[in-house]
């Protein structure tokens, strides 16, 4: 067997596994989350002049990828309980060139995908779930990614189980999965280098997310990614404007692709453990006299983190970095990490108010599992020293 014929062989032995774990008829694997959602939109036909529906709460990659293909993304702000797409806001922004709405799961909580798919049905639009947090949760008893025309996933270092890099595409749609199929043929295998330091960084991954090295690592990574100098989720290029980079289209390395049969076999070990952190947050908060996370009724939150509003998130952070606490700091701004020229990505100051407002004020306990025990405790014990300092918000408008 040839390396090329053993690289395909791992490839599709993990996208079958995907393809039952989901149930779907189609799965593909990419280089990065971003690419996946690249195959989905130009599957369907996005270009020059179509409009996009998203949320005004995202990570920056996602209009990115909008604009790569030519077409202007239109955000549409959240609802303060569940950190979703508001459902309400979206009619009025559909135009004549609105082609589909991008369905994003924030922190694994899927958004009212019945009332988002009504919609689409009356405008005749495309529905992609995001579901870049989502792995793991449920809509109504149908696993997250698999309710609308497409989904997409990533499996980045933070994700529900993780490939250092990666991305997923399902569909139950016919047209959509033979059109990603057949535009699969001119995407490119990661380079040697990539693969190399991608490897590099899986086998010292656990060491550097411990407590004791936590924030200094991250800084490292995130100063080291965005100069190109490690593989990283962003490049430098992807956060300063949005201009498809050289060699985007990228399909999954078989050093991922061994990564990730591995970790598809623990995800529901992986998943319920994440749910029983958060459920210990919970009960927390609840003995603190602050709200838990909303979730309606009959939907599954996966918990990829676990949001919390403070009302001075500078001074969270850094409290939490002299006390070597992990804490997420998901999402700065309403095009996370862009603090600066959101206009390169078409959003205006004001557009999302309650977007910008949590931006400010929201940071996330972690739910991996790596967090148990003591380290467990510490994060607990953080959360009870800033409630006592009077520094959690209970509710957005309060």
């Amino acid at each position: 067997m040839s390396y090329k014929q053993k690289i395909n062989q791992v490839r599709l032995q993990y996208e079958q596994m995907l393809k039952e774990y989901f149930g779907t008829p189609y799965a593909f694997t990419f280089w990065k989350g971003r690419v996946a959602l690249f195959a989905i939109l130009e599957a369907i036909n996005i270009g020059s002049g179509d409009e996009v529906i998203l949320p005004g709460f995202t990570c920056v990659v996602v209009p990115n990828v909008i604009k790569y293909l030519g077409a202007r993304p239109v955000y549409v702000d959240i609802d303060p309980k569940t950190y979703n797409i508001d459902v309400s806001k979206i009619e009025e922004k559909i135009t004549q060139k609105t082609k589909a709405i991008i369905a994003q799961n924030t922190f694994g909580l899927p958004p009212d995908l019945d009332k988002i798919l009504d919609i689409a049905n009356r405008y005749g639009l495309y529905v992609i779930e995001d579901c870049a947090h989502g792995l793991g949760g449920r809509y109504k008893g149908r696993i997250n990614g698999t309710i609308a025309d497409a989904a997409f996933f990533s499996t980045q270092w933070s994700k529900p189980f993780s490939t250092g890099l990666g991305g997923i595409a399902i569909t139950n749609n016919v047209e959509i999965g033979q059109k990603i199929e057949k535009n699969l043929k001119k995407y490119v295998e990661p380079s040697l280098r990539e693969k190399i330091i991608l490897k590099i960084l899986l086998l010292s991954y656990d060491y550097l997310m411990r407590p004791f090295i936590y924030w200094t690592a991250l800084r490292s990574y995130r100063f080291l990614s965005n100069n190109g100098l490690v593989i990283g989720s962003s490049s430098a290029d992807e956060l300063e404007r949005p201009i498809k980079p050289e060699g985007f289209e990228k399909r999954l390395s078989n050093i991922q692709a061994y990564a990730a049969i591995e970790a598809l076999k623990k995800i529901n070990k992986n998943i319920g453990h994440r749910k029983e952190v958060a459920r210990q947050y919970s009960a927390l908060l609840a003995e603190l006299g602050i709200s838990n996370p909303f979730i309606p009724q009959d939907i599954e939150h996966s918990f990829l983190r676990y949001p919390l509003l403070v009302n001075d998130k500078r001074a969270v952070l850094k409290l939490a970095q002299d006390k070597r606490i992990e804490i997420g700091d998901w999402f700065v701004s309403p095009l996370h990490p862009i603090k600066e020229g959101l206009s390169k990505w078409d959003y205006r100051q004001g557009m999302c108010p309650i977007a910008e407002y949590v931006s400010k004020h929201l940071i996330n306990l972690p739910t991996h599992q790596g967090i148990f025990g003591e380290r467990l405790e510490r994060i607990k014990a953080f959360v009870i020293k800033l409630a006592k300092m009077g520094m959690l918000i209970d509710g957005i408008l309060s």
